[in-house]
């Protein structure tokens, strides 16, 4: 038996896995701060429910990769304070985020974490700190669907380029 036989708790981690548990860890506390404000700006209660349930998920992504780090000798980044609430009329309409905008950066930040994650399971050598991120891939696979059906029957979705015409196929 090799070096990573035992319990992967008790291994050390890689340094590629530390990277992604720090860079996971930041991001999850940069989209507290991040989506606690654009629930400030949004008026819609769809996406209202959609940002808390995405402000509940990286707090305990947060809390669950601090643990991580603080466990194998790592400081991680620090919290950032919670934000207040404001009032939607508060904000200068120039100044205030809408709604499809709102919709459409949540969508690209979910798209791009499902990436993240898998290229996290990819290079994890240790069974928990993969099975982590698969996790954590589930829960944001899940929450696109929800982001994507809400864009959709909004009419907030902004399409590729499609195909509508496609050239003849070479007959060979």
């Amino acid at each position: 038996m090799g070096i990573f036989s035992d319990n992967p708790k008790d291994k050390p981690m890689h340094y590629g896995e530390i990277s992604s548990v720090f860079m996971a860890s930041t991001a999850a506390k940069g989209s507290i701060s991040c989506y606690q404000a654009y629930l400030n700006h949004s008026g819609d209660k769809d996406l209202n429910k959609i940002l808390e349930a995405l402000v509940d998920q990286a707090k305990l992504e947060s809390k669950e990769l601090d643990a991580l780090l603080i466990n194998n000798g790592i400081t991680p980044t620090p919290t950032m304070p919670e934000r207040p609430t404001v009032k939607l009329e508060d904000i200068p309409a120039g100044a205030r985020f809408t709604d499809p905008e709102i919709a459409i950066k949540i969508a690209t930040d979910t798209s791009m974490s499902l990436v993240a994650c898998s290229q996290a399971m990819a290079q994890s050598i240790r069974e928990d700190i993969g099975a982590l991120f698969a996790k954590y891939h589930l829960t944001k696979a899940a929450q696109g669907i929800k982001i994507l059906e809400m864009l959709k029957d909004k009419g907030w979705l902004i399409t590729p380029p499609l195909q509508v015409n496609r050239p003849e196929t070479a007959k060979v």
